[in-house]
């Protein structure tokens, strides 16, 4: 029996977790109008755990051990929660395409970190396309640095591409005992916990809101929250934190076509070209040799 089709399913889902969280940075600079920074990452997080939560409460839960545990804590701490915030404060300052561009260089951390934590195997290509994508950054903090704000907002989106590197490398030995869905809805709880210092500020900022703003707030809690996250730890569960990573290298430039669609928002030329070099850079990082990559292909014909 073929089993080629199923093994396209950790590529679908991962392809749906990037066109909607290319929609994420069009969405926060959206709702960025209307709430703060913490605010809206309580918000949508917490939308995001009452959605989740339902569907897991349905189903079986097996209770994580201390080790995964504190894996998934780890996990929600940075990339739920540090990571939402950071961002969320980032897209203040810069566009969704420039933004997008940026925190792309995520996985080159992944790669590296996986390399390093889960001893999955990387080649000098990894510092090749490393520097590429750091010269990539440079060209893009040259293009859009005129003033403080703007270098705030490069470095915030810096963090949060490290942010969620580790989270991702840290959620990934939990998938091989915990589902995908639990591990997401826990790891989000845990956002929302590290969050709820804003719930003041969340219901004062709520109640003068706009519909627009709390639409695009409810968007960013079901879809690239609810949806995005689970569909992307199916696909982590079922192959290598680089490879599915590197997937991620497609949100740039949806993200800047939906931003130039819906909200006129284009970045420059020469951080386009700074994009351009993260891109490749990503593209490098995660060749796979020749040999190896046959071997590969004989292993998912068997």
């Amino acid at each position: 029996m073929d089993s080629r089709p199923s093994n396209h399913l950790p590529l679908l889902a991962a392809l749906v977790s990037v066109v909607l969280w290319a929609a994420a940075f069009v969405g926060i600079r959206a709702a960025g109008r209307s709430f703060s920074p913490g605010a809206l990452a309580l918000g949508r997080l917490t939308i995001g755990s009452v959605l989740l939560g339902g569907l897991v409460l349905s189903r079986p839960i097996l209770r994580p051990t201390k080790r995964e545990l504190g894996l998934l804590v780890l996990a929600g701490l940075l990339w739920f929660g540090v990571y939402n915030l950071v961002l969320n404060d980032a897209e203040r300052r810069v566009d969704a395409g420039t933004a997008a561009m940026l925190v792309l260089i995520a996985p080159i951390f992944i790669i590296a970190l996986a390399a390093a934590f889960l001893q999955e195997r990387t080649t000098p290509n990894l510092l090749l396309g490393g520097g590429l994508a750091f010269a990539g950054v440079v060209v893009i903090g040259l293009a859009t640095s005129t003033g403080k704000a703007s270098l705030v907002g490069i470095i915030l989106c810096l963090l949060a591409a490290l942010s969620s590197s580790i989270g991702l490398v840290a959620e990934k030995p939990v998938l091989n005992r915990i589902s995908a869905l639990q591990a997401t809805w826990t790891c989000c709880v845990v956002g929302v916990l590290f969050c709820l210092p804003y719930a003041p500020l969340l219901v004062r900022e709520i109640r003068l809101a706009p519909a627009g703003g709390i639409g695009w707030m409810l968007f960013l809690g079901v879809f690239p929250t609810s949806i995005a996250f689970t569909t992307w730890a199916y696909a982590l569960a079922r192959g290598s934190a680089g490879r599915v990573a590197a997937t991620a290298y497609l949100i740039p430039p949806i993200t800047i076509v939906m931003s130039w669609a819906i909200l006129g928002e284009v970045p420059g030329a020469i951080a386009v070209l700074g994009g351009a070099l993260c891109l490749l850079g990503v593209a490098i990082a995660r060749r796979v040799p020749q040999p190896e990559r046959a071997l590969m292909t004989q292993a998912t014909e068997k």
